[in-house]
């Protein structure tokens, strides 16, 4: 089990489950929505998340693609982000992590559109877009 919070600490939340896999997304809504080159997301199951704190405090902005993002509304902290099309699944940031996660991230995507500014150096594979 996996426990999380946002940064002034009114959300509250824990993830009751394995993590399916970790990436780094390049895509420029991460970047919009963290305000920085990429964002690190944890895949779980939507039935393992539980707020257990919180819920009035969390928040969601739509687009019309159907993707959700959830955040504090008190200190703005990304939480999880979720699509219409896949309700089974949600994104965890891992930012908002209180524990440690098992294993680090497997690869980058959405490349294809990351910040010009950053140069990945690691060697973890690269997609264009979502594999």
């Amino acid at each position: 089990m996996h426990t999380g919070s946002c940064l002034c600490g009114a959300v509250r939340y824990e993830v009751r489950g394995e993590f399916q896999q970790t990436v780094y997304c390049h895509c420029g809504r991460c970047r919009k929505a963290g305000g920085s080159a990429f964002a690190t997301n944890a895949v779980a199951a939507t039935k393992d998340f539980v707020v257990v704190q919180g819920q009035d405090a969390l928040k969601k902005f739509s687009t019309p693609a159907g993707v959700n993002r959830y955040f504090c509304s008190t200190c703005g902290a990304p939480i999880i982000s979720s699509r219409d099309s896949v309700p089974e699944v949600l994104r965890v940031r891992v930012g908002s992590l209180d524990t440690p996660l098992d294993r680090p991230p497997s690869a980058h995507i959405f490349v294809g559109s990351k910040a010009a500014w950053w140069e990945i150096r690691d060697q973890l594979p690269q997609h264009a877009e979502r594999p």
